[in-house]
């Protein structure tokens, strides 16, 4: 690990590998808090490293001191799942493997639910992370695969690593697209046709406003991707964002069509499936939204956006009982759901449960009034005018 000031979140994620790893090696890149107190009491060996705006060299310097076979590299904003150790002891046995992907979820997220990080490698003499922002070690084990053929990339079934650094309070915090952009845009000036980071910095640049200079970043990224499907698929699921905020449906449709066409993990590939579904049902192709929707289900059964927006499809076809059922699976991956409760109430009340449609009418509001106050007033003015509630 490196960090910096992470003592809110370091104990949550050093408690999720203090059963599963042999050492904990932590770099401390100047924080001026607890943090390499809290390392040091989970039994972590910490160094101290000064900072150069260069996330590879920190890294870099972390692994010199790497005593073990196999290396799990994580932030203090994620955390390793339970469910995931099994695999990880079974595959670090094996032979062939010089490093596994691992599936993250980006939990907060707003668009693409997963990610493949390439987090669990061999310690081998010439891996090595390169980029000074989004470092990876992806280029080096290229390099190793062309000299040492026999070794196997390989990844694991199910979510690895879970990681809360994209929630919107997050990235506020820590002013993380400031940091991105100044540093990605040093490396693109002496990198230009490098994919990743024309993927990366295209898709902040469209994040934040700059359509145009991030259409341009995206297109050049698939002129220079060949067959690196995950980057490919992350340049058309960009270019879709972009066409979509150009209020170009169709031209963002195509993106998404090919995304979500080419060979990569399936879970990869729920906010292709889920954006598509958005964009066909506003274009008013409900069975083709319809069938985005189940298929993003059929392979992540516990996407609570998924199910929600399949809820809005069986409203908008008169199937009120499935979209009730939709609705209710929303709401039990996501007890928070304000706008769930508010579609579950507005079915419910088209069937005829009166007393459930207040029930859910009133949990809207509930958590409405904490995220989103003028839409809290907004339901309950209207709910006055029905005759449905006096408060």
């Amino acid at each position: 690990m490196i960090v910096k000031n992470e003592e809110a979140t370091l104990p949550k994620c050093l408690s999720s590998v203090t059963n599963v790893v042999n050492e904990i090696v932590v770099v401390d890149t100047g924080s001026s808090d607890r943090t390499s107190n809290i390392a040091q009491q989970f039994g972590a060996q910490v160094y101290h490293f000064q900072w150069c705006n260069d996330f590879s060299a920190a890294r870099n310097a972390a692994l010199k001191y790497v005593t073990g076979d196999w290396i799990l590299v994580l932030d203090a904003d994620e955390t390793l799942t339970p469910s995931i150790v099994p695999q990880i002891k079974s595959v670090i046995e094996s032979e062939e493997y010089l490093l596994i992907n691992l599936v993250r979820q980006e939990v907060g997220a707003e668009q693409s639910p997963y990610s493949l990080v390439s987090r669990l490698f061999r310690h081998h003499p010439d891996i090595h992370f390169q980029r000074p922002y989004h470092a990876l070690v992806d280029d080096s084990v290229t390099a190793i695969l062309t000299k040492e053929p026999h070794w196997q990339i390989g990844y694991l079934q199910g979510v690895a690593i879970l990681h809360k650094g994209y929630q919107k309070s997050a990235i506020a915090q820590n002013n993380k697209y400031v940091k991105a952009q100044t540093t990605m845009e040093a490396f693109l000036a002496t990198h230009p046709d490098d994919p990743y980071v024309c993927s990366k910095l295209g898709a902040l640049y469209v994040e934040t406003g700059k359509i145009a200079q991030g259409m341009q970043l995206l297109q050049r990224g698939i002129a220079a991707s060949a067959e690196n499907y995950e980057i490919l698929y992350e340049l058309h699921y960009h270019l879709g964002i972009a066409y979509n905020h150009l209020q170009n449906p169709q031209q963002a449709i195509s993106h998404y069509q090919t995304a979500i066409k080419l060979p990569i993990y399936p879970m990869l590939k729920l906010g292709a499936y889920n954006n598509l579904g958005n964009l066909l049902k506003a274009s008013g192709d409900l069975n083709g939204a319809k069938i985005a929707y189940e298929t993003a289900l059929k392979i992540d059964a516990n996407f609570a956006a998924g199910h929600y927006n399949l809820g809005m499809i069986l409203k908008a076809l008169g199937l009120f009982t499935d979209a009730i059922a939709s609705y209710q699976k929303a709401i039990k991956l996501n007890p928070n759901y304000a706008q769930a409760y508010q579609n579950l109430g507005v079915v419910q009340l088209k069937v005829g449960n009166v007393q459930a449609s207040l029930t859910a009418f009133k949990n809207a509001i509930l958590l409405h009034e904490q995220q989103n106050p003028e839409e809290a007033m907004r339901l309950r003015q209207g709910l006055r005018e029905m005759g449905l509630i006096k408060f």
